[in-house]
């Protein structure tokens, strides 16, 4: 079993650019009630993830306005907890510890361009129809 045997494909997911303003990151975000959601370069390159949590700190700090919002990009704001990206050629263990700490491993290919992720639901769904079968 590898890493694709979960992946759900970046054609099925919404993602936003390093270049997306605060303003249409959280449009995205609200639109499709996504808690997280992973930031791309223009050329398909994972830079990092973005979540609820980062906007509202963002929020907090700088006394937000819309006016703000559309002036402030993905490359201004401070990520709390970044997510961070396996390659498709990961171990099931690093699959796994990963899982413990992120809602989703975005996966890259050997050219560190998104391919997908891996949402920690799969996993242990995965996991408890393999219990269900030893029954």
């Amino acid at each position: 079993m590898n890493v694709l045997f979960f992946l759900t494909p970046k054609i099925e997911l919404e993602y936003v650019y390093d270049d997306f303003t605060v303003r249409q990151i959280m449009e995205k975000m609200n639109n499709h009630r996504y808690s997280v959601i992973p930031v791309l370069s223009k050329d398909g390159k994972y830079k990092s993830s973005i979540s609820d949590g980062d906007l509202l700190r963002l929020i907090h700090d700088c006394n937000f306005n819309k006016k703000i919002a559309e002036n402030i990009s993905f490359k201004d704001i401070p990520l709390y907890r970044p997510y961070k990206a396996l390659s498709v050629d990961a171990s099931i263990e690093e699959l796994f510890k990963a899982a413990t700490n992120q809602n989703f491993i975005p996966i890259v290919d050997d050219r560190k361009v998104f391919i997908g992720i891996v949402k920690r639901k799969a996993i242990i769904e995965n996991y408890l129809k393999m219990v269900e079968n030893k029954k």
